[in-house]
């Protein structure tokens, strides 16, 4: 294998890569991240790996660290075991309501604003292509994961106190909000409940219109009250078009 010149040294490819490698990561001052969350990692790798997307590898093969989705596996299962020992701990309510809380507190766009509060977005690894889309939907997804990664590599390296503590403060703390604007309800639910409740009305959904072929079309869904239109939604199927119409109608109304 050829040398290459680096500062004046022949260093070996595998050597010149490896520095580049420590270059990226050292950019990223994991040590802020780890003030942020007060906690200081015995294995600096795991807190780094949880951050390794997998199109990073795919441009970069030779980085020491694998991608995070073995460190999200684990993130989500411990996740879940904190978040219902703590339901079922502290309220007496049927199964049904639990999960649903549960489900409000650990899903996708839960986990993305908790990233996106603890800035996580400027530490992540990612291709040129993804860290260019910074607003799309694949983004909050790979925060989300992120978010996950990181619990688990919390629980790895610093035991389970540490990631209860963890999600307690960054999970568990919103669930105050959630049961008092009854954000646990899906937006078609909560807007039903809320029209019933204040006019005694059942709203309905009528497509408005289908756009695209048949493999990927596009809705668009108008959600009313008796002969009011309210508000419309758009989504690759007519239920999450319905949803996004449910939000925007919430929205309109104030409820």
């Amino acid at each position: 294998m050829s040398d290459v010149r680096f500062s004046g040294l022949r260093l070996k490819p595998r050597r010149v890569r490896r520095m580049a490698c420590c270059r990226q990561i050292m950019a990223k001052d994991f040590s802020k991240f780890e003030e942020r969350l007060g906690l200081e990692f015995a294995d600096k790798d795991l807190l780094t790996q949880a951050f390794v997307h997998r199109s990073y590898l795919n441009e970069h093969p030779s980085f020491h660290l694998g991608h995070n989705e073995r460190l999200e596996f684990l993130g989500d299962a411990v996740l879940e075991l904190i978040v219902t020992e703590h339901l079922y701990r502290e309220y007496p309510n049927p199964e049904g309501e639990l999960t649903n809380w549960r489900a409000s507190l650990v899903n996708a766009k839960m986990l993305a604003s908790i990233a996106e509060d603890l800035g996580m977005d400027s530490f992540l690894f990612l291709s040129h292509g993804e860290a260019k889309d910074a607003k799309s939907k694949a983004r909050q997804y790979i925060l989300a994961n992120a978010c996950e990664a990181l619990i688990g590599s919390i629980y790895l390296d610093q035991g389970m106190d540490a990631a209860r503590e963890f999600v307690n403060r960054h999970v568990l703390s919103h669930l105050e909000h959630i049961l008092k604007e009854k954000l646990y309800l899906d937006p078609k639910s909560k807007f039903q409940e809320s029209a019933q409740e204040v006019l005694g009305v059942t709203p309905s959904y009528r497509v408005l219109e289908e756009e695209g072929p048949d493999h990927a079309k596009t809705f668009t869904v108008g959600v009313y009250l008796k002969d009011e239109f309210v508000a419309s939604g758009t989504g690759s199927s007519k239920q999450e078009a319905q949803i996004a119409a449910a939000e925007e109608a919430l929205r309109i109304k104030g409820w």
